[in-house]
Order: structure tokens, then C-alpha cells, then sequence
């Protein structure tokens, strides 16, 4: 449990440094947020042609109501969370990989649900949009990485198990 405990604070360590990196920002962070953005109207679009996606920011046309998906909003710390568990946990490099990319994006996809829904409801009450996005949402994320991890989790038990019985 300190193996796990250590590597894994150190994954975090490096990779939230990392992430931090201007360079890292503007060349990876940034255009993945401005993608979220855009996946978001195109999402919208086919139900309501009013959305307009410019940068990382999601604006309705005729209400002028705005999100801009900012730091700690696109999915990329929740990730870090994931990637740095799986990274600590013994298990082979395509186990990890494999783990890694489907949590990725398990999580990006409840965080797209999640900005089309601010999205909605800050037009529509703005006190319910500040609740769910400060309060629910976040915990809803974490959980998603929570469920992913203990998925993963196991998921090896059971490949362990299958390889100790052949």
C-alpha cells in the first residue's frame, strides 16, 4: 500500500506540474479545452441551431448566455487523478493502457454531458446552474473516476484469476 500510495503521489506531482507548463497550456490544454467546446455544439447543433462554439467558450446565439470551459472544468485534472492511480497500480503496460485510454475517455464523456448541461440550465436558472456546477458536478466527475478505477481494479482480479486457473 505505500508502493502504490508513493508512486502514486508522485504521478500526481509530476503530471499536474506538467500540465502547469505554459507550453504544455498552449500547445495541449488549450486546444483540447477549445475541442470540448466545439464536440459540445456539434452535439447541440442538430437540436438547437442557436449554440455557436468560439475558442472554449459555448455561447447561445439569441440569449447571449455563455460558458467558458475553463481550468479544472475540461476533465484534464479528473484524468490526471485516473492516469496517476493506474500508473501506480501493479499491472502490465497494456493493462495500463488500455485502462488509461478507456477512462479517458469515459470521463471526457460524462464531462461533455455535463457542459451541455451547465449549458442548458444557466440559461435557464442561474442559481441552479452556480449549484450544480460548484457542488454536483464535480463530485459526479470524481465519482466517474472513482468508478473507472474500481472497474479496472477489477477487471484485473478477474484477468488474474482466468491466468492462475488455466
Amino acid at each position: 500500500m505505500s508502493r502504490f500510495l508513493f508512486i502514486f503521489l508522485a504521478c500526481l506531482l509530476v503530471l499536474f506540474t506538467l500540465e502547469l507548463l505554459n507550453p504544455v497550456q498552449a500547445n495541449l490544454i488549450q486546444p483540447f479545452t477549445a475541442g470540448l467546446a466545439w464536440v459540445s455544439a456539434s452535439i447541440i447543433l442538430p437540436f438547437d441551431d442557436t449554440v455557436i462554439s468560439t475558442g472554449r467558450i459555448l455561447r447561445d446565439s439569441v440569449s447571449g448566455f455563455a460558458v467558458s470551459i475553463e481550468a479544472g472544468c475540461n476533465g484534464v485534472e479528473a484524468s490526471i487523478v485516473l492516469i496517476a492511480g493506474v500508473l501506480a497500480f501493479p499491472a502490465s503496460w497494456r493493462e495500463k493502457l488500455l485502462a488509461i485510454v478507456l477512462g479517458f475517455i469515459a470521463i471526457q464523456s460524462l464531462n461533455i454531458v455535463r457542459i451541455v448541461s451547465l449549458f442548458y440550465l444557466g440559461q435557464w436558472n442561474y442559481d441552479i446552474f452556480e449549484w450544480t456546477h460548484l457542488y454536483l458536478w464535480p463530485v459526479l466527475i470524481m465519482m466517474d473516476v472513482l468508478l473507472v478505477f474500481a472497474i479496472y481494479l477489477r477487471w484485473l482480479s478477474r484477468s488474474s484469476e482466468t491466468v492462475q486457473h488455466a
